[in-house]
C-alpha cells in the first residue's frame, strides 16, 4: 500500500531543471539519515527485487545541475526491474518535495559510484528549496498530452486527468491506457521518431522506468478515490512494438 500522503505532493512538485535562486537552506544529516529511512519503507513493484539508493557529493557523478547532491538508485537486473525502479524512485520524489527538497530525475548522470553489487539505473538531482514560489503553482497549467491521448474507454474521475502530469524522460509520456470497464490495461506506447534528445538504443530503457513512474501516479491517485483494484504486471523485454502491455488492474 502506498503512503497517502504523498497523494498531495503530485499537484507540487516540479522538475527542477536546474536549480538556481531556490533559497540558502542546506539538506542536512537528519535529512539525509530519514531519506534512507523512508526508502526502505516504500512499497516495491516486485518485492523480490533488491534495490537501494545512495546519497553522494556531486564530485561523484558528471550531473551539473547546480545541485547540492545526487541519490543513485541501484537494483538487481530482473524482469521489470526498470518499471520496479520508476515505481520506487517516484516515491522517493514525492517524498523529497514533501520535505522542501527539490529533485530532477536525471537519467544522462553518470557515476563510478558501486552499492553492494547492485547496478546503477539512474539518479536524482537534488537540492533544498527553502523559497515555496519556485514549486508549481498550477499543475495544469504543465505541457502534457490531451487526456484523449493517453486514455481510451470511460474516464476514472480524478484519476484519468491527473495521472498524466506523471514526468517522464524528454517528457515523452509513454503510455497509453485502455478501460473495458472492469479492467484498466497500461501499455507503454513507443510513438516513432519521437524521443527527444535520447539516444534511439536507450528509449525503451528510460521508457520502462517511467511506466513505474506512472504506475505509482494511477495507484495514488485510484486509492485516493477509494477505487480498490488487483494489479497484474507483465513482461516487458523493451522491444520497439508501438503498445507493449506492462499491467493490468481489475477493478473490484
Amino acid at each position: 500500500m502506498l503512503n497517502k500522503d504523498l497523494y498531495n505532493m503530485i499537484f507540487k512538485r516540479k522538475s527542477f531543471h536546474i536549480f538556481r535562486n531556490v533559497g540558502n537552506e542546506k539538506i542536512n544529516e537528519e535529512e539525509i539519515k530519514d531519506v534512507y529511512e523512508a526508502y526502505e519503507g516504500f512499497s516495491s513493484l516486485n518485492p523480490e527485487i533488491k534495490t537501494k539508493i545512495k546519497i553522494v557529493p556531486n564530485d561523484k557523478v558528471t550531473t551539473k545541475r547546480g545541485q547540492e547532491m545526487c541519490i543513485l538508485l541501484y537494483s538487481e537486473k530482473k524482469d521489470g526491474y526498470l518499471q520496479n525502479i520508476g515505481y520506487l524512485g517516484q516515491q522517493l520524489d514525492l517524498y523529497l518535495v514533501s520535505k522542501n527538497i527539490g529533485t530532477l530525475w536525471f537519467g544522462i548522470g553518470k557515476t563510478e559510484e558501486i552499492c553492494d553489487g547492485l547496478d546503477y539505473v539512474i539518479m536524482f538531482a537534488v537540492k533544498k528549496v527553502s523559497d515555496p514560489k519556485k514549486y508549481r503553482k498550477d499543475m495544469f497549467k504543465s505541457k502534457r498530452k490531451d487526456v484523449d491521448e493517453i486514455w481510451s474507454g470511460e474516464y476514472l474521475n480524478r484519476v484519468t486527468d491527473i495521472v498524466r502530469f506523471a514526468p517522464s524522460a524528454c517528457n515523452s509520456q509513454p503510455w497509453k491506457v485502455v478501460n473495458d470497464g472492469g479492467t484498466l490495461r497500461v501499455y507503454r506506447y513507443k510513438k516513432e521518431g519521437k524521443r527527444g534528445i535520447m539516444p534511439a538504443d536507450k528509449v525503451s530503457f528510460y521508457n520502462r522506468i517511467d511506466i513505474g513512474i506512472f504506475m505509482c501516479f494511477m495507484e495514488l491517485c485510484m486509492e485516493k478515490e477509494g477505487i480498490t483494484y488487483e494489479r497484474r504486471l507483465f513482461s516487458d523485454e523493451g522491444k520497439d512494438d508501438t503498445f507493449t502491455l506492462n499491467a493490468e488492474y481489475e477493478i473490484r
